[in-house]
């Protein structure tokens, strides 16, 4: 259950935890017709720190771009708000849950007529896949049901609706055992998680599934791209992977805001390497952590002080 925070902002003001209502007939319930993004605040020995807030927040744009929803907000008045809402909850660490969405006026299909309307809510969210799985790794599988093909939902927008399909490879794996799923796309190429990039190392060689595989765009992703080349100098290929290397793989992680840097452990109760969190991620989990917990010089300008 989510921790309750004392304020959420909805549609120009603050308002109280339980008064952040909606009305049923709203256009979003019946077509999940919203764009969001997660973002994570951190403690850092220099005050709370938000994790490239303006990069999520320039996504959320995007997503809504795509889906024709107008926001009466600006890229600059957005990241404010998010850092006012940190502010006004007297956080050092949340996680932040910008949405935008339609809300109440037709109930057709044609949303056009519904006013889009923005909330921001902010709480404490822990280790998203288990207080243990940074370190040990996670057991997963390869989920049944497939990523959308790239021509009935825009995977590069990061839409309500595209998780119900990860809520389906979610439960899937629960139910069966598992921490989580890993999806294929409509070729049988691997995509990602149910809300997480993907990233396979083999032979000194790191693998991570192109765009084109129906993958978000994510931004851990990108700031780990960055670590493995620029830092690790490693080499780094983004390309379509058959299912058959989650298999052979001598290392396997997910990233993402929630996730951060996560082993996999077992893949299908098939040991990935060692069955155990190996060499390349431990590193690179090591190192983006220090940064975006303010231990390491940020040297990227990833953080964003929420006391300016």
């Amino acid at each position: 259950m989510v921790a309750k925070t004392e304020w959420i902002w909805l549609n120009g003001e603050f308002v109280r935890w339980d008064d952040a209502k909606i009305h049923i007939l709203s256009h979003v319930i019946h077509y999940g017709t919203s764009v969001f993004e997660g973002i994570r605040c951190y403690a850092t020995p220099k005050g709370p720190q938000v994790l490239r807030l303006k990069e999520h927040t320039r996504r959320l744009l995007n997503s809504a771009k795509i889906y024709r929803m107008e926001c009466k907000w600006s890229l600059d008045e957005l990241v404010e708000i998010q850092l006012e809402t940190i502010r006004r909850n007297k956080m050092n660490a949340c996680y932040i849950r910008p949405v935008l969405y339609r809300g109440y006026g037709d109930v057709g299909v044609n949303p056009f007529s519904c006013p889009v309307e923005v909330s921001v809510a902010v709480w404490d969210w822990g280790a998203y896949l288990g207080p243990e799985a940074l370190a040990k790794g996670v057991d997963v599988c390869v989920s049944s049901w497939a990523r959308m093909a790239p021509n009935t939902i825009p995977a590069m927008a990061k839409c309500a609706a595209n998780y119900m399909n990860s809520q389906l490879i979610k439960m899937e794996a629960i139910k069966n055992g598992f921490a989580e799923g890993i999806a294929l796309d409509h070729c049988g190429h691997v995509s990602e998680g149910s809300g997480e990039n993907i990233f396979l190392v083999k032979d000194g060689v790191v693998h991570t599934p192109d765009l084109s595989n129906s993958v978000l765009p994510g931004i851990t992703r990108d700031g780990v791209l960055r670590i493995l080349k620029e830092e690790m100098a490693l080499e780094v290929r983004e390309h379509s992977i058959s299912r058959e290397m989650l298999y052979i793989a001598d290392e396997i992680f997910f990233t993402g805001t929630a996730a951060e840097v996560t082993p996999i452990a077992t893949v299908d109760k098939i040991p990935v390497g060692g069955g155990r969190r190996g060499p390349v991620t431990e590193k690179v989990q090591a190192r983006y952590l220090e940064i975006v917990t303010g231990k390491a010089e940020d040297r990227y300008g990833w953080l964003t002080p929420v006391n300016r």
